[in-house]
């Protein structure tokens, strides 16, 4: 054993925390994950406990290690990814977040999120490549600094710190000596400039926000520091690669070349276009983002983000307990030929790309008499599906690239009807590679990057291995067909709680 080399991935996501060992070769060595609780205070609020988060971080750590007979300074470097826009505030002083942290998913801000797109949108799109949304990190730190009693006060006087995910692990993990994002992190907060990677004062400044309270703004790979074995279990790792989950992804899937393409599926469903050193706008409502930051050059990408796509199979198994585990979706789906015409908007927390309608709600729609659990099962994995392809056909209109191939990891992809059903969609082949895990892949990648183990990204490209590929099975008017249904659909969901916020 003596002298080999391992290398923790790191994902922190909406649902749980996954911990990836891999050795020198990058294979798998041993895996750890645990939830963490989801609070929903009131309709549209959700929550995580940041305390909680921290505490299931280091268990999900310290599983993988017992599994991979390992101890924690075995461990070469540690890369993390995080779950994007989700924040947290804390005290500086004592470490305690003021309030929990408020979920990408949270729909708490919407109505003042509507104002500033009124009266700034345009400027906040051209600096930040997002529009204007509750989704994003800015409006969740004013409204704590707005609602939480005393937090302006302490904020004015630079005694609280703000930060996604990334931050508030890092600043644990190092006892507050790091506090710290990256450049693909930050460019989901709807606060920094991408044009320039810093954040922008104007934006700031016009949503009351402490500049002090900032992280600072680094390099997705590269050696921040070491963890601080007081607060740490007990060990110091170097901390050497950062960035939000989906770029991670991107990552890990090797998709390094302009117009390269990946979905995650997840609790919600992301896809990711490289475009290069080059900013592309979408006018028709995909968000411009950074992919990564290397040696303090900023990659960019295209990204069609949909709320809810796992997280609706989720709702089967504990909202209307339809289903034990997501696992009987499957043969569910296939015991039926068809969806007996039943449609599922899962809009539970409105509507992202390309719709960007925060007031839509979940739709059911076609149900008959002799409608079952398995059509409102197969509605459910088709709606995962439908999302996808109306996303993938804005990316190739705004970016004008014909996308070739479809990279595609997360839960769902093991999944043979959904994955089959989605290349009938889509029209091309979708490549499901080795190693699904490439949100936690692609962060040790990047750690990996920053001590030396690979050399360029060419090396790591060489590591993707294809474990399965789906050939789509339609004709193109059948495809169309499905789709006009499906975008009727969409189109009932719209609008349904405006003005009752």
């Amino acid at each position: 054993m003596a002298g080999k080399k391992y290398f923790i991935g790191l994902d922190q996501g909406t649902t749980g925390t996954t911990t990836l060992i891999l050795d020198e070769a990058w294979n798998i060595h041993s895996q750890g994950y645990m939830e963490h609780t989801q609070y929903y205070p009131q309709p549209g609020w959700v929550e995580h406990d940041p305390l909680e988060i921290w505490e299931k971080t280091k268990e999900s750590i310290r599983m993988a290690l017992e599994k991979g007979y390992l101890r924690l300074n075995e461990i070469t470097a540690m890369g993390l990814d995080n779950q994007g826009e989700t924040v947290v505030v804390w005290d500086k002083t004592t470490g305690m977040p003021i309030y929990n942290a408020i979920v990408w998913q949270d729909r708490r801000t919407a109505q003042e999120a509507d104002r500033l797109q009124a009266e700034w949108g345009d400027v906040i799109k051209e600096k930040t490549g997002v529009i204007v949304e509750s989704y994003f990190s800015a409006l969740k730190i004013k409204w704590v600094l707005d609602e939480v009693e005393g937090a302006r006060e302490k904020a004015e006087k630079g005694e609280l710190l703000a930060g996604t995910i990334d931050t508030w692990l890092i600043w644990k993990m190092t006892a507050g000596k790091l506090h710290m994002t990256d450049y693909s992190t930050a460019s989901r907060t709807m606060l920094m400039n991408i044009h320039d990677g810093c954040w922008d004062e104007d934006i700031l400044e016009r949503l009351t926000i402490p500049k002090s309270m900032m992280a600072e703004i680094r390099s997705s790979s590269e050696y921040y520091g070491e963890t601080e074995p007081a607060s740490f279990m007990g060990a110091k790792v170097p901390i050497a690669g950062s960035v939000v989950d989906q770029q991670a992804a991107l990552f890990g899937q090797a998709c390094f070349e302009p117009g390269t393409v990946k979905t995650t599926y997840g609790t919600g469903c992301f896809m990711l276009m490289n475009t290069g050193e080059k900013i592309v706008d979408s006018p028709n409502g995909l968000l411009t983002t950074v992919a990564w930051g290397l040696d303090g050059k900023m990659s960019y990408a295209l990204d069609g983000g949909i709320y809810i796509t796992g997280a609706a199979i989720q709702w089967l198994r504990d909202g209307l307990n339809i289903i034990e585990t997501a696992q009987e979706t499957e043969n569910l789906a296939r015991s039926v030929p068809d969806n007996g015409g039943v449609y599922f908007v899962p809009a539970f927390v409105g509507l992202a790309a390309p719709h960007w309608d925060q007031y839509a709600r979940g739709t059911m729609i076609g149900i008959t008499g002799g409608t079952t659990k398995a059509h409102i099962v197969r509605a459910t994995l088709e709606s995962i599906a439908y999302q996808v392809k109306e996303n993938m056909e804005v990316m190739e209109k705004d970016s004008g690239i014909k996308i070739q191939v479809m990279r595609v990891d997360g839960g769902p992809v093991v999944n043979d009807f959904l994955m089959q059903f989605q290349a009938d969609l889509l029209g091309i082949p979708i490549d499901v590679p080795m190693i699904t895990e490439t949100t936690a892949l692609g962060a040790a990648y990047l750690a990996g990057m920053a001590v030396g183990e690979f050399d360029n990204l060419e090396a790591i490209s060489a590591k993707w291995k294809l474990s399965k590929r789906y050939m789509p099975k339609i004709d193109e008017g059948e495809r169309q067909q499905i789709m006009n249904r499906w975008r009727r659909a969409v189109e009932r969901s719209k609008n349904w709680i405006e003005n009752d916020v």
